[in-house]
């Protein structure tokens, strides 16, 4: 890696594993986690309408059909989250929604700029780069850590840095980082270097899904209708897309 590279990794680690994770946590603690879930789960169009524009990898009329399905999908999936709003417009909850839109900004422009990055680069390996940007993110996180030793200092809202059971706190912490960071982008970063961007957009509703699975096990109930007609479209919107590129490729 050269001197550009990483820049680069500094840049895409600022924005997507700081910036994203720093407005999606406030902006759930602030308006709650329906609502702030329903906002990211439109990131599979955003991002595959964001790369289009910029790539221009397939005609809009072949890849708009895929999308509007996936959009019906999110919607009906969101239902029953949105059920769970209490209803109140607080300016919290206000402010919990720009928060929200601005981690849904984040993260569309991070795969964007990640996978302009790896193609012009093809020599740089999946792992690496993964590794790459969490190298990066050590300072930013080091700097954070600071910046909340002055926020946390004199009061009683978090027992800083480690909170009250240490142990517990610190192996969750390499558990997300493990998994959900370095794992998680490593495979990001593979599929970015093997499929157009507004593919891997679309591919994201898996997210949403794993998302939604994990909620509904933790609440202990079954989904209802709706949420499973949504689920279905997504699948459906997925499998559209993978057959019009594929069409593309052949």
């Amino acid at each position: 890696l050269d001197r550009r590279d990483w820049y680069a990794a500094l840049e895409l680690s600022l924005v997507g594993n700081i910036f994203y994770y720093l407005c999606l946590a406030a902006a759930i603690q602030l308006a709650g986690a329906p609502l702030p879930t329903m906002i990211i789960g439109t990131l599979p169009v955003v991002i595959a309408v964001v790369s289009n524009f910029h790539e221009g990898t397939l005609p809009w009329r072949r890849l708009l059909p895929s999308l509007g399905v996936i959009a019906l999908g999110i919607v009906l999936v969101n239902q029953q989250e949105l059920a769970l709003l209490q209803g109140v417009v607080t300016r919290d909850y206000v402010l919990g929604i720009v928060l929200a839109v601005c981690a849904m900004l984040c993260w569309t422009w991070y795969p964007v700029r990640n996978a302009r990055w790896l193609k012009l680069r093809p020599q740089i390996r999946s792992d690496v780069w993964a590794t790459a940007q969490g190298l990066a993110t050590l300072p930013l996180s080091l700097l954070g850590m600071l910046l909340a030793a002055w926020w946390f200092a004199g009061s009683s809202q978090f027992d800083f840095p480690l909170g009250p059971r240490p142990l517990l706190y610190a192996g969750l912490m390499l558990a997300i980082g493990l998994l959900a960071s370095w794992l998680g982008t490593l495979l990001w970063n593979r599929a970015s270097q093997l499929l157009p961007t507004a593919l891997t957009g679309q591919l994201i509703v898996f997210e949403t899904l794993a998302a939604f699975l994990y909620a509904f096990l933790w609440r202990g109930l079954l989904p209802g209708w709706l949420v499973l007609g949504g689920i279905t479209l997504l699948v459906i919107g997925v499998m559209l897309g993978v057959r019009v590129f594929g069409q593309k490729v052949a």
